[in-house]
């Protein structure tokens, strides 16, 4: 079934928003595949990053040489109402299938509006190339999640090339009612090979098996290895996650506020089969590790808001045989 566009939404999609509406000289306007509009934020040394306005969601984010270091598949299908496979998908109202509405719920499909006048939200000085979006609900949102919402993500690329996501969700229901969702920023990110990938900072964790009907666990080991489909949800994760990658001697360091958990995914070989948006062999170069809030769901009363940030950053891996200095890392 199509996704229903928010009021203004066919307009966005279908002309061109003017660039005046960009409040940063460093962000532009552009198309993407299928006419589909996106804004490009250029950082220093040649870092940028893409966030199109069907789904709110970025879509790149490259470094200083060019390299995208999120993970975007091959068939991704650019063409509403079909969710794009990689890159930052917003999982709101509801993450995956906790919940009664569609998987990973409605955010992520609909048409966002740059927000030309958004609260005010304290932003480094050094930082110049940043967007705010908005998202609102259509009259057919309401009628399957009956909730006055304004929902809104400011992207930034920060001076050293990190990528930072702010989410302001608002409860504007007029009839005193309060409202309740899961979230989670589903953040694909690329690496050399899955095998070759550990994460650390999740060690002892108590986690949701996705894959056993959700069932409790305790992490085992110094660190996550990867050898098969993985689906976890760790609760109350550290605020700092690293994804050392061995073979290009990478560290992404995963800094989360506002969001307890942390979901960790790779499809492996016969799941990624059978999704159409993705190659069979993509999971190789791909893992999710994604803040999000999932075995307690947020609450806001009317009038309240909530915030929720996710900051990205690539630094050079101390790794050197077999050994890192996790510590180094995740408290640096």
């Amino acid at each position: 079934m199509a996704a229903p566009a928010p009021s203004g939404a066919a307009s966005a999609a279908a002309s061109p928003s003017p660039l005046m509406q960009l409040p940063s000289p460093f962000a532009e306007l552009v198309k993407g595949p299928s006419g589909l509009e996106k804004v490009v934020l250029r950082g220093a040394r040649n870092c940028c990053a893409e966030i199109y306005l069907y789904g709110g969601q970025v879509t790149s984010w490259k470094n200083d040489n060019g390299e995208d270091l999120l993970f975007l598949s091959s068939k991704a299908i650019f063409k509403p109402p079909k969710a794009i496979r990689g890159g930052i998908p917003i999982c709101f109202p509801q993450f995956g299938s906790h919940g009664n509405l569609e998987q990973h719920g409605f955010a992520r499909n609909r048409f966002w509006t740059i927000d030309n006048n958004p609260p005010p939200l304290p932003l480094n000085p050094a930082i110049k190339a940043f967007v705010d979006l908005i998202l609102k609900p259509s009259e057919e949102d309401l009628k399957i999640w009956p909730h006055s919402f304004e929902f809104r993500l400011r992207v930034a690329l920060g001076p050293s090339g990190d990528l930072s996501l702010t989410s302001r969700i608002r409860n504007n229901n007029p009839d005193g009612r309060p409202f309740s969702y899961t979230f989670a920023y589903h953040t694909y990110f690329s690496v050399s090979d899955i095998s070759e990938v550990r994460v650390e900072g999740l060690e002892t964790m108590d986690y949701l098996d996705n894959l056993k009907a959700k069932e409790r666990f305790t992490e085992q080991g110094d660190a996550i290895v990867f050898e098969s489909e993985v689906d976890k949800v760790y609760l109350a994760a550290p605020s700092k996650i690293a994804i050392i990658d061995h073979e290009k001697k990478r560290t992404f360091v995963v800094t989360k506020e506002g969001l307890p958990d942390a979901v960790v995914w790779n499809p492996w070989d016969k799941k990624a089969k059978a999704m159409q948006d993705f190659g069979d062999a993509e999971y190789k170069s791909m893992l999710c590790v994604e803040p999000a809030s999932v075995e307690r769901p947020i609450t806001l009363k009317p009038g309240e808001e909530w915030k929720g940030r996710l900051v990205l950053s690539a630094v050079p891996s101390s790794y050197c045989s077999g050994q890192l200095d996790p510590l180094k890392v995740l408290q640096g």
